[in-house]
């Protein structure tokens, strides 16, 4: 008796056609988009070029004037137009104004940019689902790459927030909310995910009540970070130091501390604090010392910093001075010598 050949084509043929929005196959990113920051990028996706994926949703949470519009409505939509991604960016905060935008590199003309204000997450379901039923009716090839930028997921309004406001009760929607939050991010995840469509979202954190977990907690609870991809805690601190690292008494401006809670492409947990400086804006290169120490490529000598190149070259530089050039020297020998390392876990397997 001889064994029949599964048809694979057969089965997989008769699965899309009874099987609305089912895809198959693999789906890893193929289009990354960068934060504006290196340390920030390589935290996440595990290269120091990369940032957030499309085909994924990544949300910032944090509390407020902690970063987070300025990374998500600013940097990471700059960078998906650089890109010829075209951004849809909802506003539920009524708070991005265009000089704002166009003050950090956004092009705000309407060929690379839909704004749109909404305040209702149901409102927010049926433009994306309705967007994503028109997308693919399109012919494959001419499907443009679309990244929705949401700012914010923690200020939209359920149906029953509305009505109680109507009504003067002002109790809050606090048992549907989180659950219309994670399925949208849910929906959106599956909806997405074989495709060159992303969410960057904003959501705000609140502090924590647990004296064994001190850590803030996201908005919408455990359930909308199980369905999100990537997660980044913000925390805002106090930025007291001038341009050249010299501490000062006044505030001028904040250092971002970013903790990614949940990542697929690099280690989770990890941190970095990044400074973003009222009037000069954040540097790209920021946090990377500090990361690079943690990693053990930058060693104190005296009160200097001490690095070895791959060349065996030795560079001994003060603090504020590793900066550009430098750095970008210790970013090409880590890349190297990590996929060095790939490598040999691989030949050490066969």
């Amino acid at each position: 008796m001889t064994n029949k050949v599964f048809d694979v084509s057969k089965f997989r043929k008769n699965l899309t056609k009874s099987i609305t929005g089912m895809s198959h196959g693999f789906h890893d990113p193929t289009d990354w988009i960068s934060t504006g920051n290196f340390a920030l990028n390589y935290l996440i996706s595990g290269d120091f070029h990369k940032g957030v994926p499309l085909g994924k949703v990544t949300v910032f949470a944090g509390e407020p004037a902690s970063g987070k519009s300025y990374f998500c409505s600013a940097n990471i939509v700059k960078a998906a137009q650089e890109q010829n991604i075209f951004v849809i960016l909802i506003d539920s905060e009524n708070a991005l104004d265009e000089d704002w935008l166009q003050a950090l590199g956004v092009d705000t003309d309407e060929k690379k940019l839909l704004k749109l204000s909404m305040s209702m997450v149901d409102d927010v379901a049926k433009t994306v689902s309705t967007f994503m039923a028109d997308y693919r009716e399109m012919p494959e090839e001419e499907r443009p790459k679309v990244l929705f930028v949401m700012d914010s997921l923690g200020m939209l309004l359920t149906p029953t927030d509305v009505d109680q406001f109507t009504k003067g009760d002002m109790k809050g929607d606090m048992g549907r909310k989180p659950k219309a939050l994670t399925s949208l991010v849910r929906n959106c995840v599956n909806m997405f995910g074989s495709h060159n469509v992303g969410l960057v979202a904003t959501n705000h954190t609140y502090a924590s009540q647990d004296m064994f977990d001190p850590d803030d907690k996201i908005s919408g609870g455990q359930g909308f970070i199980y369905a999100s991809s990537i997660v980044v805690a913000m925390k805002k601190l106090k930025l007291k130091e001038d341009e050249d690292g010299k501490k000062v008494t006044d505030v001028r401006g904040i250092r971002a501390a970013c903790k990614v809670m949940k990542t697929r492409y690099a280690k989770p947990f990890e941190s970095v604090q990044v400074k973003i400086p009222y009037e000069t804006g954040m540097d790209p290169y920021s946090g990377l010392v500090d990361l690079f120490e943690k990693k053990g490529l930058l060693k104190q000598q005296g009160n200097r910093l001490k690095y070895v190149d791959s060349s065996n070259k030795e560079h001994l530089h003060y603090r504020k001075d590793w900066s550009g050039e430098m750095l970008e020297i210790i970013m090409s020998d880590f890349n190297n010598l990590e996929q060095k390392d790939v490598i040999e876990d691989d030949n050490t397997e066969e």
